[in-house]
């Protein structure tokens, strides 16, 4: 799986963040998405998929790599 992230899209609701913290982090100054993991672990895809289906703004797009 790969992660895309459209931050220009990004709302920083923080949904991501919440449910799958070690792929998805917000910047401190406007709470903007941060993608820590463009590939992540087996372990954490259920969590991305769940991420990009709740996120607001629709920002997350996932890739099968």
């Amino acid at each position: 799986m790969l992660v895309e992230v459209d931050v220009p899209k990004c709302v920083a609701s923080g949904q991501c963040v919440l449910i799958a913290p070690e792929v998805f982090d917000q910047r401190d100054d406007d709470g903007m998405v941060v993608l820590l993991e463009e590939r992540p672990a087996a372990e954490l895809q259920d969590g991305v998929r769940e991420s990009a289906m709740v996120c607001p703004a629709a920002a997350i797009r996932l890739v099968d790599a």
